[in-house]
């Protein structure tokens, strides 16, 4: 049974929680693998060490491909979905080390229906929040959605 939300269903100010994910050693590795950096901050224990982290960070891209995986599991969007927008303004407010446990917060900010009627744009800001309570990354990504569910 789909959870989808369309156009109408949307209103400024609603507020999204997804379930938590903690971060693991295979997630940084397997990262590393696919977009292929390999920068030492990320798989170097001796030299992270030495950086005013004192240890290895996962990848910023990583939280924007978290968040939007955390989104996706919320299921509001699932097939009511058309198009992503962009990504502005993403910011990394806190380190995110392995063992951080994230849970994302989408909040509504605006929407604007199109010109044909049949889709509408929904502004998004996304929260990752660790388990101290603190938004590790934020940012807007907007999303094209249909205003009805198709038939």
């Amino acid at each position: 049974m789909s959870h989808s939300l369309y156009y109408n269903d949307f209103e400024v100010g609603q507020v999204f929680t997804s379930q938590a994910r903690t971060m693991t050693e295979s997630d940084l590795t397997m990262f590393s693998m696919l977009t292929g950096d390999w920068n030492p901050v990320h798989n170097d224990a001796e030299f992270a060490k030495q950086t005013r982290f004192g240890q290895r960070l996962m990848h910023g891209a990583f939280g924007i491909g978290l968040a939007l995986g955390l989104m996706h599991n919320l299921g509001i969007f699932e097939d009511s979905a058309v198009a992503l927008l962009d990504v502005q303004d993403w910011q990394f407010k806190e380190p995110v080390f392995i063992g951080d446990t994230l849970h994302l917060k989408l909040h509504i900010l605006d929407k604007s229906l199109g010109r044909s009627g049949n889709t509408g744009r929904i502004g998004r800001r996304f929260e990752l929040v660790n388990q101290h309570g603190k938004a590790a990354h934020t940012g807007r990504a907007d999303v094209l959605v249909r205003v009805n569910p198709v038939t």
